[in-house]
């Protein structure tokens, strides 16, 4: 462990160095559309001929042309002129990019309110929730809906792709659920549904795995589907339930089938469903070991235990956390 803390400290020391180092000498203009890319090359190199024709004194070295007060005009113009158009492209590109985070930024706002903002207070079941998108916007998507008077469904997604792309795909699934569910309780039915509509309306690139559990809140019995999706888990009582693959994830083929499976979550147990941002942010060999060995323990401080696993130097994706308990 000291050597652990130790290292850490000294990384956390090296790491501002070492972004100054790479932003030194990053190719700022690689960002920018083409034309305005070549326009800032060119005043780049403008300014570059003007100093060299000012140490040379020369504009057309080894010729000693012209003399006088006209070649430090001449230079003074031409460092202008180079300056002028970088400048002006930099200053373009800069009021481009701070247009791009507004809208980023109106974006999660927007993002944000699909999310239940206040879940649901299920009978005899306590619910929590963890949310922390990669960039301005993510591509995982959690909900939880009360379909009947004793059926609650939770639904977990997780798009491919990061930013505003799987935001998009993720607030279309979040429609579909929201509309479909209202209409079927059955998660095959579902599944189905929002398959057939991403495969022939998105992308063949985008996908998503998701899982959707249906539960009765009388019996603790679980109805789910699960599309690729990282297996939730049922535990509490000794011993972990993996609710394992039940089809592939939504979207790669319109004819994919789906099937429905049961568990059950006893007096005491606990369903945790998560998206692989979690397991992916966890330091080890053995993430999945580690993740497991954070369910053994008193449930009032899972969730806690849980965050804690979270690395933020190995964060590379949005991770959701969805915890539902059932009370003794």
């Amino acid at each position: 462990m000291p050597f652990h803390l130790q290292q850490s400290l000294v990384g956390n020391s090296v790491e501002p160095f070492h972004r100054a180092f790479r932003y030194a000498f990053y190719d700022w203009t690689r960002e920018m559309p083409r034309s305005k890319r070549l326009i800032a090359w060119a005043g780049i190199l403008i300014q570059g001929y003007a100093i060299y024709a000012g140490m040379s004194r020369s504009l057309i070295w080894p010729l000693m042309w012209p003399k006088g007060p006209f070649l430090y005009v001449t230079v003074l113009l031409l460092y202008v002129l180079g300056s002028a158009l970088l400048n002006g492209m930099l200053t373009s590109e800069f009021v481009r990019k701070t247009q791009l985070e507004s809208d980023q930024i109106a974006a999660r706002q927007i993002q944000q309110t699909l999310y239940p903002q206040r879940l649901e207070e299920l009978h005899g079941y306590e619910v929590e929730s963890f949310y922390s998108p990669f960039r301005n916007v993510g591509g995982d998507y959690f909900d939880v809906m009360e379909v009947s008077d004793n059926r609650t469904l939770f639904a977990v997604a997780d798009v491919s792709g990061k930013g505003m792309p799987a935001a998009l795909l993720a607030a279309n699934i979040q429609a579909l659920v929201r509309t479909l569910a209202i209409a079927t309780r059955d998660p095959v039915e579902l599944a189905t549904h929002i398959n057939q509509h991403l495969s022939q309306y998105t992308p063949s690139d985008r996908f998503a795995t998701a899982v959707f559990v249906l539960l009765n809140q009388d019996s603790g019995q679980l109805a789910y589907v699960n599309a690729g999706h990282n297996a939730p888990i049922i535990f509490g009582s000794g011993q972990l339930t993996l609710l394992e693959a039940t089809g592939l994830p939504l979207g790669l083929f319109v004819d994919t089938k789906y099937e429905a499976r049961s568990a059950l979550v006893r007096r005491g147990e606990a369903l945790l469903l998560f998206t692989d941002g979690l397991t992916d942010s966890i330091f080890g060999k053995d993430p999945e070991r580690r993740l497991r060995d954070a369910l053994v323990g008193t449930s009032q401080k899972t969730m806690a235990r849980l965050q804690s696993l979270i690395d933020s130097r190995l964060n590379q994706d949005d991770v959701t956390i969805l915890l539902v308990k059932r009370k003794q």
